[in-house]
């Protein structure tokens, strides 16, 4: 999409509805205002309670939200909510671009009302690819659809550039590292070291819909096989989405050596990480941001759009089989030399300055 070069400083407006979300572009947010721009922030409230707790780290506040979410609402549902909701607000707005992030269903409803109503998109950690539309469902199928939809993207690694080349030629595609690790090294900067735990500790998460049913099953009970070792306890800090806190509660509750827990924010999460000694998770967000902690991870899934983070050593893939989650985890109690060559801190997905490169990517789409 051609743009004409304007005289006046370009509005930014920026749309995201998840926790995960919040967290990876409230430092553009910051950023683009100290450049200049003028900027807005819409939520969605796909994650409403969630959200909450990363406005507060951040010391921010939407300036406008949809407040759309709805108990036990679909993806389908949210779309067609986001799809109705956001076009009088981007009428009245004219934003001159709309930024949106990863591969939710409010980054797709925002991307797809932007395109319909002229205005350009903005892609924030494009170019991810499983090349499995089905595994994360619809994760996958979501991100796809907003970087073919976009005419900026923002691609957090090489790879990730790679893979936009060769769906769509070259085009706007800027490598700007992921601003997941912005994030991460500007609020842990300003936290104290967490204290000891008695055991070594595994923090755990998992919420994938592709993991609903019997991946639940199987990995609760690779979990309980962990915890029945007696020497290591578990961290679980329960989504709320209500079909997980089911499931979780149903495989998990009561177990000796596993404790549940209510979400944590964002400096608990970090302290959490900081703290223990390996992660579990079917986390995209904890792939890009134990390692640059220095923490092990193995990922409840059978393929990830981050090959990056499995290349280095520290992350990797083991999926839902019980016996292979509780031997993976094994591995890393027992096996010092093991630990130590994956509990080092890497940085695949970037330095920290990744909001800087994609505000100057912005300042030169609109020069």
């Amino acid at each position: 999409m051609d743009i004409t070069p304007l005289h006046r400083p370009p509005h930014i407006l920026s749309v995201f509805g998840t926790r995960p979300e919040a967290i990876k572009m409230l430092p553009v947010a910051r950023a683009l205002r100290a450049a200049g721009f003028r900027h807005s922030l819409c939520t969605t409230g796909q994650h409403r309670d969630m959200l909450a707790q990363v406005f507060a780290a951040f010391a921010e506040a939407p300036d406008h939200d949809l407040a759309l979410m709805r108990p036990g609402q679909a993806p389908v549902a949210l779309l067609s909510a986001i799809l109705a909701a956001l076009p009088p607000l981007l009428d009245t707005l004219r934003p001159d671009l709309v930024l949106v992030h990863g591969d939710t269903t409010t980054a797709l409803g925002a991307a797809l009302a932007a395109f319909h109503a002229g205005i350009p998109v903005g892609h924030v950690e494009a170019g991810l690819r499983s090349h499995d539309l089905a595994r994360p469902f619809p994760e996958e199928a979501n991100r796809v659809a907003v970087d073919a939809l976009a005419a900026l993207r923002f691609a957090p690694t090489a790879e990730a550039a790679a893979n936009l080349a060769r769906e769509y030629g070259p085009g706007r595609v800027v490598i700007t590292g992921n601003t997941a690790i912005d994030a991460l090294l500007g609020v842990a900067a300003g936290l104290p070291e967490p204290p000891p735990t008695p055991l070594p500790r595994i923090l755990v998460t998992a919420h994938r819909r592709e993991s609903f049913g019997q991946g639940f099953a199987r990995i609760a009970e690779g979990l309980r096989r962990i915890a029945a070792r007696g020497d290591v306890e578990l961290l679980y800090p329960v989504h709320p989405n209500p079909a997980v806190r089911a499931a979780v509660e149903q495989g998990l509750a009561g177990r000796p050596g596993i404790a549940l827990a209510p979400p944590l924010n964002y400096p608990e999460m970090i302290q959490a990480m900081r703290a223990c000694r390996f992660v579990i998770t079917d986390s995209g967000g904890l792939q890009e941001e134990a390692p640059a902690l220095g923490k092990p991870v193995l990922v409840l899934r059978d393929v990830t759009e981050r090959p990056e983070a499995v290349a280095t050593g520290v992350v990797r893939v083991i999926g839902t089989d019980p016996a292979r989650i509780a031997a993976e985890a094994a591995l890393l109690l027992d096996e010092p030399g093991e630990y130590a060559a994956r509990a080092r801190p890497v940085f695949p997905y970037g330095d920290g300055g990744a909001s800087a490169r994609i505000v100057a990517a912005i300042r030169e789409f609109f020069a």
